[in-house]
């Protein structure tokens, strides 16, 4: 190699040296500039939480940079009672905007002294407050884990259903699921999936389009929905009867 040509390489490794050590000192420095200090911190997507609690998780002081690690500000509100996820961004020169995506609630459980605590399809107790946040949920006579599956569930398929349901229980003898409206009741197997609750509320919805009146829609059986003008307990505790 030629003396020109091996001065030439040896000013290309200091410049991309100085190009490097730039790049990693840069936000380092920037982190350091007042100018970039978190001064504002915006909340989205919170309807149960109390705002201080995401806040306080958060652990800023008067010092953070809106380039404090993101991925550790997120770790942070996920560590919060009743976050599912987190998004952190960043609004120069000084905003956080923090995105909350809260665990859906699934029903109210009655507490030992009466209260009402909300609960996830899991059971878990949610640290939001009723009072505040003005949760509407049906009550859900135990902590059964397949009841509470089938209300989040219907609450995925159709909210607007799932905002009359007003009481869930557990049939006797596993035969099945009850959820208590205002003047009917809708039952469904424990392991009932997407599709058997679609029919249901398809049945539902037809039998209101042509005025048709009932107290009772069995979805419990494959491939049909069982509709009853009365009440009728020993048949609807029966997982056997497949047809009227």
């Amino acid at each position: 190699m030629k003396r020109r040509d091996r001065r030439r390489l040896g000013f290309v490794a200091a410049a991309a040296a100085v190009i490097v050590v730039g790049w990693i000192g840069a936000p380092r420095a920037i982190r350091m500039m007042p100018a970039f200090r978190v001064r504002r911190i915006e909340l989205a997507g919170i309807r149960y939480l109390a705002p201080d609690s995401i806040v306080h998780a958060l652990r800023l002081t008067s010092e953070s940079s809106v380039f404090t690690d993101a991925q550790l500000l997120r770790d942070r509100v996920k560590g919060v009672a009743g976050v599912a996820d987190a998004a952190i961004e960043r609004h120069f020169p000084g905003t956080l905007e923090i995105v909350v995506q809260e665990v859906e609630p699934a029903a109210f459980i009655p507490g030992p002294r009466g209260e009402l605590s909300p609960v996830d399809a899991h059971g878990v107790v949610l640290p939001f407050d009723p009072a505040r946040a003005r949760i509407d949920l049906p009550v859900a006579a135990a902590r059964d884990t397949a009841l509470l599956r089938v209300l989040a569930l219907v609450a995925t398929v159709d909210p607007d259903f799932s905002a009359v349901v007003i009481t869930a229980r557990v049939l006797p003898k596993g035969a099945g699921i009850a959820l208590d409206c205002t003047t009917s009741r809708v039952l469904f197997a424990r392991d009932a999936g997407v599709e058997d609750v679609r029919a249901a509320l398809l049945v539902q919805q037809d039998l209101k389009r042509r005025r048709r009146r009932y107290t009772e829609l069995d979805a419990r059986f494959a491939g049909q929905v069982v509709v009853r003008a009365r009440r009728d307990h020993s048949t609807a505790a029966s997982p056997t009867r497949t047809g009227e």
